[in-house]
Parts: structure tokens; C-alpha cells; sequence
């Protein structure tokens, strides 16, 4: 018995020293104002090893909620695992709309790609995460060549992971969605115009992907999601682009991401997995 409570004071005391290990530099303003909504927080762990991947992570919220600070373990996980975190915050609707949202993510890109080796991590190995409508504009700025155009940068992103994403066909969504107050609220972020909602859908530039992919969907997730998902790997698939799919059984929208709370969670050693493969 004794023994036993030995092992897990140890066990607690591992993880409270690599806790502490990891720094946490808040509210970086990365496009060279003073607006909260283009800041980023960065976690690394302190440690003697250069050249770190780092993952830049764009949350969710329908493209009119969220904010980095909810996404504190994700960095605090991801770090403690070796991987420099970058968690971002970007504007939202209705006081932008998505091209302007997919403007600003670029620009931390562009942030990260200049400033990250001061946090032990390499600018020639970033990638992109993002989930729900950050999986949308994780990938559109991936896809479509003026984001990173606007921002003064060739495209840096290594590779891209996509947490259940939603809208990655905007124009199929918005045509056959039902127009309830979720169809109004996209309305504010894409416009009314069929022509936006193509352009604003990052499926519709699949041929000029050339990083690899790593795709998480839900099994009882929203059904675009299901259905948009299997497509772009297909798509990637038949293009001989590397591309990973996993479907996460019994898991819903919103549990695809905060079951990473937990940093022992299978999806971070699919994550490690896909980084240590494509750098």
C-alpha cells in the first residue's frame, strides 16, 4: 500500500515539475496594433532542445465566439509533449467577416514564421491546426494563395490538421441548410451572395494543396461535417497528397476538441505522429 502511494506522489510530482517547465508569453500583438482580437499566446517548454515543431492552433465558435485563453491546456499539453504551441485569437463576426478573419490569421503565420525560433521552435516547421470554423480558415488560408499574398509571405505552413471542420463548403452548406438563426448567423460572416459562399470554400481549391493533411471527424458530429470531411480526403487521396482520416467514435462536435482537456488523449499521439512524419 505504501508502495503504491509512493508511485503516484511520484507520478504527481513528474507532472507538476513538467508543468512548470513549460512558459507562457500572453498577449503578443501580431499585427502591429493594439487590438485584443489579433493577439496570440505561446507555450514551450524550457528546456535545452532547439529547433522545436510548433503548431499554431485557430479555435472555433461559428466565426462570431471564442477566444484563445479557453485553449490554455491545449498549449500546456502540446508543449509538455515537446511541440511549441501558438494559440491565436482573430476577429469576428459581425464586426468582420471571413475574409478579413482569414487576413489576420495569416498575419500571425507571418508572426510566427519571423519570431518563433526566439521560443526554441523552427520557422521552416509550422503547422496549422484548427477546429470547427478554425478548421475553415486554417485551410482557406492554406488553399487560397491570397492570404498569404496579402500578408507578404510565401505560404510557410509545413502541414494541416483539421478538428471536425466546418465550412469547408460553404456553398453547399448555405443552399441546402435550413435557414434557422445558425443560417442567419453565417449569413452575417459569408454574405447572402452564392458567389461569396464558392470563393469562401476552401474544397474548391483542392488542387493547389501540397502539404499533408491529418482530418478528424466525429462519428455523431453535424452531418456537413461528415460529409465534407471523407471528401477532402478523397480529393487529397487522389492526388496523391499525403492525408490521414480518422473518425472519432461516439464523439459530437464540441467533445472532438475539449476531449484534448485531457493530455492523454489518443488524438495527440496521432497529432505527435503526423508532425514527427512530415517535418
Amino acid at each position: 500500500m505504501m508502495y503504491k502511494y509512493f508511485v503516484l506522489l511520484m507520478l504527481l510530482f513528474q507532472t507538476l515539475l513538467s508543468s512548470a517547465q513549460v512558459k507562457k508569453v500572453k498577449n503578443i500583438n501580431y499585427a502591429g496594433n493594439t487590438d485584443e482580437a489579433n493577439t496570440l499566446n505561446i507555450f514551450y517548454k524550457n528546456d535545452s532542445i532547439k529547433n522545436k515543431p510548433v503548431l499554431i492552433f485557430i479555435h472555433g465558435g461559428s466565426w462570431s465566439s471564442g477566444k484563445k485563453e479557453t485553449y490554455w491546456w491545449l498549449g500546456r499539453n502540446f508543449a509538455r509533449k515537446g511541440v511549441v504551441t501558438v494559440i491565436i485569437n482573430y476577429p469576428l463576426a459581425p464586426n468582420v467577416q471571413y475574409e478579413k478573419m482569414g487576413d489576420d490569421c495569416a498575419l500571425a503565420v507571418k508572426w510566427v514564421k519571423e519570431h518563433i525560433t526566439e521560443y526554441t521552435a523552427s520557422a521552416q516547421k509550422i503547422f496549422v491546426m484548427g477546429h470547427s470554423a478554425g478548421g475553415h480558415l486554417a485551410e482557406l488560408i492554406n488553399v487560397d494563395p491570397k492570404y498569404f499574398k496579402h500578408a507578404g509571405i510565401a505560404n510557410p505552413i509545413k502541414g494541416v490538421i483539421l478538428n471536425d471542420p466546418f465550412g469547408l463548403d460553404m456553398h453547399e452548406y448555405l443552399t441546402t441548410a435550413e435557414k434557422d438563426h445558425f443560417y442567419f448567423d453565417f449569413v452575417r460572416t459569408f454574405t447572402d451572395q452564392p458567389a461569396v459562399w464558392t470563393v469562401a470554400s476552401p474544397l474548391n481549391y483542392v488542387n493547389d494543396i501540397k502539404n499533408p493533411h491529418l482530418l478528424f471527424y466525429g462519428s455523431k458530429t453535424y452531418e456537413a461535417i461528415k460529409l465534407q470531411t471523407p471528401r477532402l480526403y478523397e480529393k487529397l487521396k487522389a492526388k496523391n497528397i499525403k492525408v490521414e482520416i480518422k473518425e472519432i467514435e461516439g464523439k459530437s462536435h464540441v467533445p472532438m476538441i475539449s476531449q484534448m482537456i485531457f493530455g492523454s488523449n489518443q488524438l495527440y499521439k496521432d497529432i505527435l505522429d503526423f508532425i514527427r512524419t512530415s517535418s
